[in-house]
Protein backbone atom coordinates (compact mmCIF):
# COMPACT_ATOMS: atom_id res chain seq x y z
CA UNK A 1 0.00 0.00 0.00
CA UNK A 2 2.98 2.04 0.78
CA UNK A 3 4.55 1.38 -2.54
CA UNK A 4 0.88 2.87 -4.42
CA UNK A 5 0.92 5.66 -2.08
CA UNK A 6 4.18 6.73 -2.78
CA UNK A 7 3.91 5.92 -6.95
CA UNK A 8 0.67 8.04 -7.16
CA UNK A 9 2.27 10.94 -4.88
CA UNK A 10 5.35 10.51 -7.72
CA UNK A 11 2.95 10.49 -10.43
CA UNK A 12 1.16 13.60 -9.14
CA UNK A 13 3.82 15.66 -7.85
CA UNK A 14 6.94 15.47 -10.36
CA UNK A 15 4.46 14.81 -14.13
CA UNK A 16 4.26 17.62 -15.95
CA UNK A 17 2.83 18.46 -19.41
CA UNK A 18 4.28 20.44 -21.94
CA UNK A 19 1.94 22.19 -24.53
CA UNK A 20 3.93 24.51 -26.77
CA UNK A 21 0.85 25.85 -28.41
CA UNK A 22 -1.03 26.97 -25.34
CA UNK A 23 1.60 28.46 -23.38
CA UNK A 24 3.87 30.16 -25.48
CA UNK A 25 2.17 33.30 -27.21
CA UNK A 26 2.63 33.63 -30.66
CA UNK A 27 5.13 35.87 -32.23
CA UNK A 28 4.11 37.67 -34.92
CA UNK A 29 6.05 38.54 -38.11
CA UNK A 30 3.79 40.96 -39.71
CA UNK A 31 4.66 44.69 -40.05
CA UNK A 32 2.09 47.04 -38.99
CA UNK A 33 0.24 47.88 -41.80
CA UNK A 34 0.77 51.49 -43.08
CA UNK A 35 -2.80 53.32 -44.77
CA UNK A 36 -2.27 54.59 -47.68
CA UNK A 37 -6.14 56.14 -47.80
CA UNK A 38 -5.54 57.68 -44.13
CA UNK A 39 -2.10 59.54 -45.40
CA UNK A 40 -4.10 60.67 -48.68
CA UNK A 41 -7.35 61.99 -46.88
CA UNK A 42 -4.64 63.74 -44.04
CA UNK A 43 -2.96 65.58 -47.34
CA UNK A 44 -6.41 66.45 -48.65
CA UNK A 45 -7.58 68.02 -45.86
CA UNK A 46 -4.74 69.92 -44.56
CA UNK A 47 -1.39 69.56 -47.13
CA UNK A 48 1.64 67.79 -45.82
CA UNK A 49 -0.44 66.15 -42.76
CA UNK A 50 0.30 62.97 -44.92
CA UNK A 51 3.92 63.28 -45.81
CA UNK A 52 3.88 64.27 -41.67
CA UNK A 53 1.78 61.00 -41.38
CA UNK A 54 4.20 59.12 -43.56
CA UNK A 55 7.33 60.20 -41.79
CA UNK A 56 6.39 59.12 -38.06
CA UNK A 57 5.32 55.68 -38.99
CA UNK A 58 8.86 55.40 -40.93
CA UNK A 59 12.20 53.25 -39.38
CA UNK A 60 13.90 55.25 -36.93
CA UNK A 61 16.94 55.03 -39.82
CA UNK A 62 14.98 56.51 -42.71
CA UNK A 63 12.73 59.48 -41.60
CA UNK A 64 12.77 62.06 -44.80
CA UNK A 65 9.51 62.58 -45.39
CA UNK A 66 9.06 66.02 -43.93
CA UNK A 67 11.12 68.19 -45.74
CA UNK A 68 8.49 68.49 -48.40
CA UNK A 69 6.39 70.19 -46.27
CA UNK A 70 7.87 73.52 -46.98
CA UNK A 71 7.87 72.54 -50.53
CA UNK A 72 4.09 72.23 -50.55
CA UNK A 73 3.25 75.31 -49.08
CA UNK A 74 5.84 77.10 -51.00
CA UNK A 75 4.22 75.72 -54.44
CA UNK A 76 0.47 76.26 -52.72
CA UNK A 77 1.75 79.76 -51.43
CA UNK A 78 3.40 81.12 -54.85
CA UNK A 79 0.43 79.70 -56.98
CA UNK A 80 -2.19 81.28 -54.96
CA UNK A 81 -0.19 84.67 -54.72
CA UNK A 82 -0.06 84.64 -58.13
CA UNK A 83 -3.22 83.76 -58.70
CA UNK A 84 -4.85 86.60 -56.76
CA UNK A 85 -2.17 89.32 -58.22
CA UNK A 86 -3.38 88.53 -61.47
CA UNK A 87 -7.21 88.72 -60.83
CA UNK A 88 -6.66 92.48 -59.14
CA UNK A 89 -4.76 93.49 -62.37
CA UNK A 90 -7.53 92.04 -64.42
CA UNK A 91 -10.00 93.87 -62.04
CA UNK A 92 -8.31 96.94 -62.56
CA UNK A 93 -7.92 96.92 -66.20
CA UNK A 94 -11.88 96.05 -66.60
CA UNK A 95 -12.75 99.04 -64.39
CA UNK A 96 -10.62 101.17 -65.85
CA UNK A 97 -12.07 100.18 -69.59
CA UNK A 98 -15.53 100.94 -68.04
CA UNK A 99 -14.70 104.27 -66.81
CA UNK A 100 -13.40 105.00 -70.22
CA UNK A 101 -16.00 103.88 -72.29
CA UNK A 102 -18.57 105.66 -70.31
CA UNK A 103 -16.58 108.90 -70.76
CA UNK A 104 -14.41 109.25 -68.12
CA UNK A 105 -10.73 110.71 -68.23
CA UNK A 106 -8.42 107.65 -67.69
CA UNK A 107 -7.20 107.48 -63.60
CA UNK A 108 -4.36 104.70 -63.65
CA UNK A 109 -3.04 103.71 -66.85
CA UNK A 110 -2.79 107.13 -68.98
CA UNK A 111 -0.47 104.98 -70.92
CA UNK A 112 -2.53 102.73 -72.82
CA UNK A 113 -5.08 102.92 -75.17
CA UNK A 114 -8.74 101.00 -74.63
CA UNK A 115 -7.07 98.39 -77.62
CA UNK A 116 -3.99 97.92 -75.04
CA UNK A 117 -6.42 97.83 -71.93
CA UNK A 118 -8.45 95.02 -73.51
CA UNK A 119 -5.13 93.23 -74.26
CA UNK A 120 -3.48 93.25 -70.81
CA UNK A 121 -7.31 92.39 -69.55
CA UNK A 122 -7.31 89.35 -71.47
CA UNK A 123 -3.40 88.77 -70.81
CA UNK A 124 -4.38 89.47 -66.34
CA UNK A 125 -6.87 87.12 -66.84
CA UNK A 126 -5.08 84.25 -68.74
CA UNK A 127 -2.33 84.08 -65.96
CA UNK A 128 -5.07 84.36 -63.26
CA UNK A 129 -6.14 80.90 -65.05
CA UNK A 130 -3.51 79.21 -65.15
CA UNK A 131 -1.70 79.99 -61.84
CA UNK A 132 -5.62 78.71 -60.51
CA UNK A 133 -4.77 75.56 -62.50
CA UNK A 134 -1.34 75.23 -61.03
CA UNK A 135 -2.60 75.53 -57.63
CA UNK A 136 -5.15 73.00 -58.33
CA UNK A 137 -2.21 71.14 -59.83
CA UNK A 138 0.65 71.49 -56.69
CA UNK A 139 -2.23 70.42 -54.29
CA UNK A 140 -3.15 67.34 -56.59
CA UNK A 141 0.89 66.48 -56.13
CA UNK A 142 0.72 66.79 -52.45
CA UNK A 143 -2.00 64.44 -52.37
CA UNK A 144 -0.56 61.66 -55.25
CA UNK A 145 2.84 62.38 -53.23
CA UNK A 146 1.36 61.25 -49.66
CA UNK A 147 -0.51 58.07 -51.13
CA UNK A 148 2.74 57.20 -52.61
CA UNK A 149 5.05 57.43 -50.26
CA UNK A 150 2.70 55.76 -48.20
CA UNK A 151 3.02 52.28 -49.93
CA UNK A 152 7.09 52.70 -49.35
CA UNK A 153 6.61 53.20 -46.05
CA UNK A 154 8.33 49.64 -44.61
CA UNK A 155 10.05 49.45 -47.99
CA UNK A 156 13.60 48.07 -47.15
CA UNK A 157 16.43 49.48 -49.57
CA UNK A 158 19.03 48.35 -47.28
CA UNK A 159 22.57 47.63 -48.30
CA UNK A 160 22.32 44.53 -49.01
CA UNK A 161 20.30 44.89 -52.25
CA UNK A 162 22.49 45.54 -55.45
CA UNK A 163 22.58 45.90 -59.13
CA UNK A 164 25.29 44.98 -61.52
CA UNK A 165 25.39 45.64 -65.12
CA UNK A 166 28.22 44.58 -67.03
CA UNK A 167 29.14 43.81 -71.14
CA UNK A 168 28.83 40.34 -71.82
CA UNK A 169 30.74 38.60 -74.80
CA UNK A 170 29.51 35.41 -76.22
CA UNK A 171 31.19 32.87 -77.90
CA UNK A 172 28.17 32.89 -80.74
CA UNK A 173 26.11 35.19 -79.51
CA UNK A 174 27.61 38.34 -80.07
CA UNK A 175 27.78 41.57 -77.66
CA UNK A 176 25.03 41.41 -75.10
CA UNK A 177 24.44 43.10 -71.52
CA UNK A 178 24.27 41.33 -68.52
CA UNK A 179 22.08 42.49 -65.78
CA UNK A 180 22.66 40.86 -62.22
CA UNK A 181 20.41 41.62 -59.11
CA UNK A 182 22.38 40.12 -55.85
CA UNK A 183 20.28 39.85 -52.69
CA UNK A 184 23.07 39.27 -49.87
Amino acid sequence: MLRIALAYLFIHVFTFSVNAQDTIPAISDTVKKHSVRKAAIFSAVIPGAGQVYNHLAMPKGQKKAYWKVPIIYAGLGATGYFALKNNSLKNQYRAEYDLRKNGSSPLNFTEYDDDDLLTLYTTARGRRDLFIVGFGVVYLLNVLDAAVEAHFVNFDVGEDLSVSITPTYGYNTGVGVNFALKFH
